[in-house]
């Protein structure tokens, strides 16, 4: 199984950290999840494409998770995709997806006269909506639905994928939740968001007290992260959906690395992670890290 991070960014846009995207590949099926801005092209930079992949999971309808999904349907049909997307998403994803094909359908309809392509099956789209607890298998990768705690967002999920003997948690945006480290206990590593508090002052004009505050309310701080892997007993900690997108690396790993013993990772965009051999890579630098041993 191998994990790549397209986006570890969130709503402010970042020339570093394009939106909220991850990619999971195993045994031949390729699963994107979540669909931030740029997904396109950290997927074709990671050496696939919306071609690719099998099925779209979606861990909520929050726009910067969502915003790039017709770019990911019309550029799919560019590199020959002819087979209908696939998306998994939370209740409401019918209603999302529905409309957003219809605002672009005088575009579509225009583009398929005049393009004259072989096939338009690839501008079709198949929505499945998501209850918490179940479980979707692709081949030898199984893909189970865990309800996390995002409200006011009524409807949110995080994700364990399990595949050749190896576990992964993708937990989405959520604050402290214990269904979601219930559910990602021991797995081999755990994506998991982090709000940075400490590095969102209060400026008049951008943001209040009472916005930060609020923000902070629904997404994990940098001082809870650590300890959520360290109670899930997880083998391996990658930290994504950076806010703000820029921080100070070092004091973020310092922080979440004091209260968990094992792995901890600052996760960047095009990062990957081969679960089956170890091994981290990164551009063209590569390094081990610990598997979980199973019985």
């Amino acid at each position: 199984m191998e994990l790549t991070l397209l986006g570890t960014g969130c709503p402010s846009a970042h020339l570093e950290r394009y939106g909220p995207a991850a990619l999971v590949h195993h045994a031949g099926q390729t699963i994107l999840v979540d669909c931030g801005s740029g997904v396109t092209q950290r997927l074709i930079a990671a050496g696939s494409s919306g071609r690719d992949v099998d099925a779209l999971f979606l861990t909520h309808l929050h726009s910067d998770h969502i915003v790039d999904l017709y770019q990911l349907i019309i550029s799919s049909w560019h590199q020959g995709r002819e087979w209908p997307q696939r998306i998994f998403g939370p209740p409401g994803t019918k209603r999302y997806v529905d409309g957003l094909m219809k605002l672009w359908e005088p575009e579509r309809t225009l583009r398929i006269a005049h393009e004259e392509r072989d096939s338009t099956e690839g501008l079709e789209v198949e929505v499945i909506e998501l209850s918490p607890g179940e479980v979707h298998q692709f081949g030898g990768l199984s893909v189970e639905v865990v309800e996390v705690d995002h409200k006011p967002v009524r409807h949110a999920f995080g994700f364990i994928f399990a595949g050749g003997g190896r576990r992964l948690a993708i937990s989405g945006d959520t604050r402290r939740c214990q269904t979601l480290i219930d559910a990602a206990r021991g797995v081999d590593l755990l994506l998991h968001e982090v709000f940075i508090h400490y590095e969102l002052p209060v400026i008049p004009g951008l943001r209040t007290e009472r916005t930060v505050s609020n923000v902070a309310s629904y997404h994990t701080l940098s001082s809870d992260v650590g300890k959520i892997a360290g109670e899930a007993g997880v083998g391996c900690l990658v930290l994504t959906h950076f806010v703000p997108p820029s921080c100070d690396r070092d004091a973020v790993l310092d922080q979440v690395k004091a209260d968990f013993s094992g792995p901890v990772i600052v996760g960047e965009d095009l990062m990957s992670f081969d679960l089956q051999a170890g091994v981290l890579s990164y551009g063209q630098a590569r390094m081990s890290f610990p598997l979980i041993t199973r019985t």
